[in-house]
């Protein structure tokens, strides 16, 4: 029988307050330092990529290709059918962050920010295209981009690096902040392909933050802004990828051949993350959720647009909101097999994660909690009409 979250919140010591960062790192595996006992908030993920639509996957009915661990995701939790974001990427990240889809008031704090408060480890990953610094905006580590150029850069000679502990100074430990460069010993780049690499530090990520009595079962959260499968140059079909494989005897145009080569190796990726949670036993606490954070451009070769249905391109003659896909799990808590006719947004991920993290409810956000939803409650309070 499931027990009353608000009643266990009750019944434990309140979250105390802390915006200090621990020791984890994206890439290597240090030990933090203790903290105060805490109760065993679950671990929140959330992973959006750029220019992904519902018809990419193939549980949303994308019968070229086969998106099997999504598929995994999608049977073992619930399915939205009607969720959309921003004009893009980043208006898209903007209403994750402040539960707005107009413009957060100066200083007002934003999810991750919230999160640090209620007595997460915070993470980001992948793309931060929003104004100022992240790590100065409620991340205790970062890891890739600051703008939509480098972005789209498939095979990057550096990323940029927040980490809390990053530098070794007279035997003390003091944060890097700067570029971090990929090349190898031989100085070679070739082998570090973007998606694998964001794939790669999502995995090591959940591995160093890993809930235990170590850190006193510190949950994090972890924002992943995957810039894929978006082309390389904006406007043109261009999807580079180390191997056409599986599709290399397909009778398609190479750039389709690529892009499903390229929504192939993020649902493998997936699949690796699947394996990592299992392996450090957190798969029973951790919500994932997983999306698209705009529509993709028109493929400007008409022989491409097989792939998608018309409808799911970012146009002018369509302009937002464009479905995305949305799936989420969380084993114990989401029922599995569930799909969810309701109109939802980004707005209300800030709220479903506050409520999740049983932190206290903010009047100010525009989104609804969606956590009566996931858990399989037909009485939500979501209008049935409702429209962004």
């Amino acid at each position: 029988m499931k027990l009353n979250r608000r009643f266990l919140l009750s019944a434990t010591l309140a979250v105390v307050a802390t915006a200090h960062a621990d020791l984890a790192s994206l890439f290597t595996n240090v030990q933090n330092n203790a903290r105060a006992s805490k109760p065993r908030l679950p671990s929140i993920i959330f992973i959006q990529c750029h220019d992904l639509a519902p018809g990419d996957l193939s549980c949303y009915g994308q019968t070229n290709f086969q998106t099997p661990n999504l598929d995994r995701l999608a049977a073992s939790g619930i399915r939205f059918t009607h969720y959309t974001g921003g004009t893009d990427s980043a208006a898209t990240t903007a209403q994750l962050l402040t539960g707005k889809t107009s413009a957060a008031a100066p200083g007002e704090p934003n999810l991750a920010q919230r999160l640090q408060l209620n007595g997460y480890h915070t993470g980001l990953i992948g793309e931060w295209s929003l104004a100022g610094q992240p790590w100065r905006l409620g991340f205790d580590e970062f890891a890739g981009f600051l703008d939509d150029a480098e972005g789209r850069n498939y095979y990057p000679e550096s990323i940029w690096r927040y980490d809390p502990v990053g530098v070794i100074t007279n035997g003390r430990a003091e944060p890097f902040i700067g570029k971090r460069s990929l090349f190898d010993a031989q100085g070679n780049v070739g082998g570090r392909f973007l998606p694998d690499l964001v794939s790669k530090m999502v995995v090591n990520f959940v591995k160093n933050n890993v809930p235990d009595h170590s850190n006193h079962y510190k949950p994090f959260f972890l924002l992943v802004d995957f810039p894929a499968p978006r082309t390389a140059v904006a406007g043109a079909d261009v999807f580079p990828v180390p191997s056409d494989a599986p599709f290399t005897e397909e009778a398609w145009p190479q750039a389709a051949k690529n892009r499903a080569a390229l929504i192939t190796r993020i649902d493998d990726g997936i699949g690796r993350l699947f394996e990592q949670l299992a392996k450090s036993r957190q798969t029973n606490n951790v919500a994932i959720f997983f999306a698209g954070s705009c529509a993709p451009e028109k493929f400007a070769d008409t022989n491409l647009n097989f792939l998608l249905p018309a409808a799911q391109f970012r146009s002018v003659k369509t302009p937002a909101p464009h479905p995305l896909p949305l799936l989420a799990i969380w084993p114990g808590w989401i029922p599995p097999g569930q799909v969810c006719p309701l109109t939802v947004s980004a707005v209300d991920f800030a709220p479903t994660a506050l409520d999740i993290a049983w932190a206290r409810p903010v009047k100010e956000l525009e989104g609804i909690s969606l956590l009566p939803v996931l858990e399989g409650n037909k009485g939500t309070n979501i209008p049935a009409d409702r429209v962004f």
